[in-house]
């Protein structure tokens, strides 16, 4: 199968334009995530996501051809409120500020659902969806750049482009390991995440000897 064909699988087929179709894929979509949350994978299939929303697979079928079409929107609902929260946090006033909330956003994004969450991470890896994950990541690399070199307080850097990206690294890294051993307290995460990204910007800093 070519990359432009295994992209179009995961496209919708038609998106809501009435608001009673539109709330008809959120309870698709929702269907979709509770029985990734309750039962898993095993069990998420178009016949029990349909079942379980109380529409017929036809109905289904009409917005999403496949399955991975299916979690792939589930994907992007999920996506878009860590996207809007990271989109908020550049609005802090200082340069700590803004990273400190950036780094919330993504613990929250975690620890809302995290069954969901966990799974969601699996799924962004098996499917090809290396533009869309690198759009993502260029939107949350712009917001950290923005924090580390236009808020006052801001660090001054050698290179803060390349900070931001490792910063990206780090916190995705720390969060996503904690999903995957089921922490649970969101406050403690959120302090071993600003413990490291404190360290790796001190230490990248014009003149301290450790600079990227």
């Amino acid at each position: 199968m070519s990359k432009s064909t295994a992209a179009q699988r995961l496209k919708p087929r038609k998106s809501p334009i009435q608001r009673r179709s539109a709330q008809t894929v959120e309870t698709v979509l929702e269907a979709a995530a509770r029985i990734l949350e309750t039962h898993g994978l095993a069990a998420y299939t178009t016949n029990a996501v349909a079942e379980r929303a109380g529409v017929s697979i036809g109905s289904l079928y009409q917005y999403f051809p496949n399955r991975d079409a299916l979690t792939v929107a589930l994907i992007e609902r999920e996506t878009a409120q860590l996207t809007a929260d990271i989109e908020s946090a550049t609005l802090a006033e200082s340069s700590r500020g803004c990273v400190l909330a950036m780094v919330r956003a993504a613990v929250a994004h975690q620890m809302r659902r995290p069954v969901l969450a966990r799974i969601i991470d699996f799924e962004e890896r098996r499917l090809p969806l290396g533009e869309r994950n690198q759009r993502v990541a260029d939107l949350i690399h712009a917001a950290l750049l923005t924090a580390l070199t236009d808020k006052p307080e801001a660090p001054d850097l050698e290179n803060a482009s390349l900070v931001a990206h490792d910063l990206l690294a780090i916190v995705r890294g720390m969060v996503d390991d904690a999903g995957e051993r089921e922490e649970r307290d969101a406050a403690a995460l959120e302090v071993r995440v600003m413990r490291a990204v404190d360290g790796y910007v001190a230490l990248s800093r014009r003149g301290s000897g450790e600079s990227v």
